[in-house]
C-alpha cells in the first residue's frame, strides 16, 4: 500500500516513520520516498485507515486530507518527530 503524505522533510522524518510503522504494524517492508512524500508499507488495503492516523499522530497528515489542510499542528509533530529520527541514527 501506498499513502503520500506531508511534512517529510529528510532522512530523520523517514526514519521516526519507518521505527514507528514497523513498531505499530508488525512489519519492516516500508519504505519512504523523501522527495515524493509517499510512504509504501506492506499492508492490507482494509488498514489504509489506521495506517493514515499513525502518521497524522506522528505530524504527518495525508496529503489533500482536512489534517493536511490545517496542517501548523501537524508541522510541529513532524518537526519533533523529524528531531527523534536524526539522533535514532
Amino acid at each position: 500500500m501506498e499513502i503520500t503524505v506531508d511534512n517529510i522533510k529528510c532522512g530523520g522524518c523517514a526514519g521516526s516513520i519507518s521505527k514507528k510503522l514497523t513498531h505499530i504494524f508488525n512489519t519492516e517492508k516500508i519504505d519512504v520516498d523523501i522527495e515524493q512524500g509517499i510512504v509504501s508499507i506492506d499492508l492490507d488495503d482494509s488498514q489504509k485507515e489506521a495506517l493514515a492516523k499513525a502518521l497524522l499522530d506522528l505530524g504527518y497528515p495525508e496529503t489533500n486530507s482536512i489534517q493536511g489542510f490545517s496542517s501548523a499542528k501537524a508541522k510541529a509533530k513532524s518537526f519533533v518527530s523529524c528531531a527523534i529520527g536524526k539522533m535514532d541514527k
